[in-house]
């Protein structure tokens, strides 16, 4: 997979890219993770990529151009015969989650657009990207973030990128339900102790009670992801047995 971002402030994402995750994940070449410059493309002798809104108002807007053309160089460099998903990081678009991670991370090629000042552009919207993604209703300086924080979740979904491959099939978000609670040594700790289920080696029953631990921890929680959740008659009656228990009768 080949990963480039469009920024103004392409230290911020080298700094991540080298490491943790991501940085092994491009070390092992499983990533290709690219900064690139839009200043570079802005074609006049200041370097200025903004500009005033027709119309008047107030803040500058990112110009067409430099962004084009930095996309168009990304394109000729890349080598991937696939057509890339291009991506615009802004407030106004669909709101992320686990599956469009999961979607992200079956593509060659992903190019971020990271945005700063007022806004972008029109037609950088109309006519050169393919998807419009915000992480949340609250407003950023940049893109520069919300990009990292997608990339973070795409890259570590492809294979060979976690130790344990396992470990992305059961996050929270995943299944469609919050995460079951993990413990590890010692047994005890300041008294508190381990659920003796999780010491029995009873692996059947463990992941029973995994299950109803992620059901329970996604009632309390987050009672609205249950609805789009696919659910077994086990499930269900889980549900049922968990709701009575808590005085929530159906």
């Amino acid at each position: 997979m080949r990963i480039d971002v469009l920024t103004l402030f392409p230290e911020m994402c080298e700094g991540v890219f080298g490491t943790s995750i991501l940085g092994k994940a491009r070390e092992k070449g499983i990533v290709s993770l690219n900064a690139v410059n839009f200043r570079d493309f802005s074609g006049n002798k200041h370097n200025s990529v903004d500009d005033t809104p027709y119309g008047g108002g107030g803040g500058m807007v990112l110009k067409p151009d430099p962004i084009f053309a930095a996309v168009e160089h990304v394109l000729a460099i890349s080598g991937n015969q696939a057509k890339p998903r291009i991506i615009l990081m802004c407030p106004q678009g669909q709101t992320y989650n686990q599956q469009i991670a999961e979607e992200l991370a079956q593509e060659e090629h992903l190019i971020f657009i990271c945005g700063h000042y007022e806004g972008y552009d029109e037609r950088i919207r109309e006519y050169l990207v393919t998807d419009e993604l915000s992480i949340g209703d609250y407003v950023l300086t940049g893109g520069e973030l919300p990009a990292l924080t997608v990339i973070d979740s795409v890259v570590r979904l492809q294979p060979g990128t976690l130790g344990n491959e396992t470990s992305a099939v059961t996050d929270s978000f995943s299944t469609g339900l919050l995460e079951y609670p993990h413990y590890t040594r010692p047994a005890e700790f300041r008294g508190w102790k381990v659920p003796e289920i999780l010491l029995s080696g009873h692996h059947a029953n463990i992941e029973v009670w995994r299950r109803e631990q992620s059901l329970q921890r996604t009632l309390e929680r987050r009672p609205d992801l249950l609805e789009a959740a696919e659910l077994t008659v086990k499930d269900r009656a889980a549900l049922k047995r968990l709701k009575e228990q808590s005085g929530d009768k159906m």
